[in-house]
């Protein structure tokens, strides 16, 4: 038989796991540390999102003075005042909701307020001017990202092309057909166009088709000036 009273017992694992968890390091203990700092870390990440959310209001994007014109011509649109009552506010256009690209136009946004700052376009002279050159970015990054902000509301899948106007489901079957994307016959659907915007257009996608940033689609020119004629009449 073993002598079990001279045996040296095993220390408990788990018991001194606990106390060292619990033992004062300095000041504190390691456990109160870890639950501090995850406590901390909720705060933050609260605070973080509820920050970035407030970004995201039509109250914020609209708080600059630059933003009115943006905002007069917004309200006169089918995404402000509609039959259903659903309407898209300033983030649903401009911010994606997957969390990579949420992040990086938000950082991409940093240039709004230099230019803010700057009063870039502070005059409505200043804003017209420039009109062509801010839609020119935006049509860049809705025709490389396929439209996507369009797509979070908007889905060839779910349209029933026979509750749809003639016009309009000919056009969505044939954006379909061609591999088009929203943009490509919808480029003013929130803010007026300016002059010579469907030359400046085809620039856009023959300068991303010949960086292969895209394939390009077959565009029909005068077909997409008639829609976009008829839609504003």
């Amino acid at each position: 038989m073993p002598d079990t009273e001279n045996t040296p017992r095993r220390p408990n694992i788990l018991r001194r796991a606990w106390d060292a968890f619990w033992s004062p390091t300095g000041v504190l203990s390691t456990g109160f540390l870890l639950i501090a700092g995850f406590l901390a870390g909720i705060i933050f990440w609260g605070g973080f999102h509820w920050s970035l959310e407030l970004t995201n209001t039509e109250e914020f994007c609209t708080s600059c003075h630059t933003m009115e014109t943006n905002l007069s011509e917004y309200r006169q649109t089918v995404h402000y005042n509609n039959h259903s009552g659903v309407r898209a506010i300033c983030s649903d256009c401009h911010v994606p909701h997957e969390w990579q690209y949420k992040m990086k136009a938000k950082i991409m946004a940093v240039k709004d307020v230099y230019h803010e700052v700057l009063g870039t376009i502070s005059t409505p002279e200043k804003y017209e001017e420039r009109r062509l050159e801010m839609a020119s970015a935006v049509w860049r990054k809705m025709k490389t990202s396929d439209s996507r902000e369009c797509r979070n509301c908007h889905a060839f899948e779910y349209m029933d092309f026979t509750l749809q106007e003639t016009r309009a489901a000919s056009n969505h079957q044939r954006a379909i057909d061609e591999g088009m994307t929203c943009i490509d016959c919808h480029q003013g659907i929130a803010h007026d166009l300016a002059p010579g915007y469907l030359e400046e257009y085809r620039h856009v996608v023959e300068s991303l088709a010949s960086a292969g940033d895209i394939t390009p689609a077959r565009m029909d020119l005068a077909s997409i000036r008639t829609y976009l004629d008829a839609a504003r009449d």
